[in-house]
């Protein structure tokens, strides 16, 4: 019950908050394009001011093919809406240092926004391979590790691309694949057929959650993903080849990191790789004597403008990072979350190669 009046919350506060955005950026194009303000306009303004809510509860309760295509266009909208209201502010704030005639700014406007989204739409579903070499002490042999992170499997990612990863995942040849968190995303249903795919992989795979498989229902997403090939490390150590790998499961908690890390017997001698969602707490990790944290959860802001937001709040936002002898590199991520868009940002693969350290 509590989870569904959190739900239900924030359903209605992210309506309130659309429907302003979508009220000015409406009003923002009539006035700049002298479009009538009749029925009709408030009408269309309406509707897709309720989209992505309508769309998102329709896929919690029913999902298809049909209802996935609207919560897609719904998603696209979203972000289609924000490039509106950016552009606007510009024309906004250029409007009162240069006169730019009302009907050529709106088309520029309605012309870029276009351009940028089919641009954003499109990059979001390439994949780009990121190559690293990262030497680790103790480690007696080659191996090669894909690291992968915000998958996001829901409604605008389902079972086909599940299948992409795991194939182009399978084409590098990995001893390993790490999982950093976000497999699945929240929009839709979970449903075992849709990560079926998962024991297709040719290699051991170890998963740690992240916030959206907190938001899920952690009970859930196990019920789902436990019968897969995937190893689940929740505040845990194992061996493999030699490598200390340590899972540690998104929690809101402050310090979560490094009150795991204290509970676990790791042996400073031996090399190690954390996997822990958020790219935080990179100082406690050191402390803890981990030589590789990987971490994802940023989408590296996704969209600009967002990557500025996002930077203020992770400075360790994306890509290699070293911090005293302990590496950290944070993804990308996989997939996207929200609008199915991409600006500044690319959905990414790592694929590793960890090799002895020498002296």
């Amino acid at each position: 019950m509590r989870r569904i009046l959190q739900y239900t919350m924030f359903i209605s506060l992210f309506f309130v908050g659309f429907l302003i955005l979508n009220y000015y950026v409406f009003m923002g194009m009539s006035f700049l394009l002298d479009l009538p303000m009749d029925t009709g306009f408030y009408i269309v303004m309406i509707i897709a001011a309720i989209s992505y809510p309508v769309a998102t509860l329709i896929e919690r309760t029913v999902s298809n093919n049909i209802t996935r295509v609207f919560y897609t266009a719904a998603s696209a909208w979203m972000g289609i809406s924000f490039y509106l209201l950016f552009l606007l502010i510009i024309y906004l704030i250029l409007s009162w240092f240069i006169p730019v005639p009302r009907e050529s700014a709106g088309i520029l406007i309605a012309i870029l926004v276009t351009v940028i989204s089919a641009y954003s739409i499109y990059n979001s579903y390439t994949l780009k391979l990121t190559k690293l070499e990262i030497p680790l002490k103790g480690l007696n042999e080659d191996i090669r590790a894909v690291h992968l992170s915000d998958i996001h499997i829901g409604s605008v990612r389902n079972s086909g691309y599940m299948d992409r990863i795991v194939n182009e995942t399978n084409k590098l040849n990995p001893d390993v694949v790490f999982i950093t968190g976000d497999m699945v995303d929240g929009s839709a249903r979970l449903h075992k057929h849709t990560f079926k795919a998962i024991d297709d992989l040719k290699m051991p795979v170890f998963f740690v959650t992240g916030n959206h498989e907190t938001y899920e229902g952690l009970d859930e997403v196990f019920r789902v993903l436990k019968d897969t090939k995937l190893r689940m490390l929740q505040g845990e150590l194992v061996d493999f080849k030699g490598i200390q790998v340590i899972g540690v499961g998104y929690h809101y908690g402050k310090k979560h990191l490094k009150n795991t890390l204290s509970k676990l017997e790791i042996d400073s001698e031996k090399p190690s790789v954390l996997l822990y969602h958020l790219p935080q707490e990179l100082e406690n990790a050191h402390d803890a004597g981990i030589d590789l944290q990987l971490s994802g959860h940023t989408h590296n802001g996704q969209m600009i403008p967002f990557n500025f937001m996002v930077r203020l709040m992770f400075p360790y936002m994306q890509g290699f990072y070293d911090y005293k002898g302990t590496k950290l590199y944070v993804s990308q991520g996989t997939g996207t979350w929200g609008p199915p868009m991409r600006l500044g940002s690319r959905c990414e693969m790592i694929l590793i190669s960890l090799k002895p350290e020498t002296s």
